[in-house]
């Protein structure tokens, strides 16, 4: 889908509504972004096609499966070394839900208000595909990044902000010059995940008021659909109602 002329989300569209990530590809005039790459069920460099024709920067928001799935698929991947490690060491080797994450993982994740509507991550598969075949592969992190880093496409220039709480490398990419916000899992409007294993509340709170300081104008987030500085700010609010004690 086209979102501006420099904007365009793919999403992998059987994957499970729970691992349905936005994957952005962004063009630059020296080089693109692609920001988080889905569960890598199929090629995304294939998918994009036409859309690659100069070099390509692929970012991770944070190491979760649903982000990460493709990286492998770039020369020149950034994270944030407390998430390189999941792109370089992917755990996920499995298409069944509850084998590859655990029952506890699959009891929290019902618990917050996600239903799994399949057993498996994806709901369909295409013609030859083996599903026993599924693997993630491992990515070379080339960059490893910090807040207040900046990521450049040769005309546009991204602020690295750490946003830690639903993991504790998440990192998101501000553009202060037009108001826009790839948020990652940081926030996005729907049932956010705040106690996986890896994840701290009161990190998560933290981030949620550094976003309220934002003046932003969109927010294009890991799920579900963008939103602007409104909506932004009834979500934040609404977290630390429920979380700030």
């Amino acid at each position: 889908m086209t979102v501006d002329d420099s904007i365009t989300l793919l999403w992998e569209p059987h994957v499970v509504a729970l691992m349905r990530c936005n994957i952005w590809h962004l063009r630059g005039r020296d080089r693109d972004l692609v920001i988080d790459t889905g569960m890598g069920v199929l090629s995304l460099v294939d998918e994009l096609g036409e859309l690659l024709d100069k070099p390509v920067t692929a970012v991770a928001t944070h190491g979760h499966d649903d982000h990460i799935g493709s990286h492998h698929e770039f020369d020149d991947v950034i994270a944030h070394p407390l998430e390189a490690a999941l792109l370089e060491e992917p755990p996920l080797q499995t298409l069944d839900i509850v084998q590859g994450w655990g029952a506890d993982v699959v009891a929290m994740l019902t618990g917050s208000g996600y239903e799994l509507e399949s057993p498996y991550f994806v709901d369909a598969l295409p013609a030859g595909y083996v599903f026993e075949q599924y693997r993630q592969l491992p990515a070379r992190v080339t960059r490893r990044v910090v807040g207040g880093d900046t990521i450049d496409t040769g005309d546009r220039s991204f602020e690295v902000l750490h946003l830690p709480g639903h993991s504790p490398g998440s990192i998101g990419l501000w553009e202060a010059a037009t108001g826009t916000l790839f948020s990652g899992d940081a926030v996005y409007d729907g049932p956010l995940l705040d106690e996986l294993p890896e994840s701290d509340i009161a990190d998560y709170c933290a981030t949620m008021e550094r976003l309220l300081t934002l003046p932003v104008t969109v927010v294009h987030a890991g799920h579900d659909p963008s939103f602007d500085r409104a909506r932004l700010h009834e979500l934040c609010r609404a977290y630390l109602a429920q979380r700030g004690g």
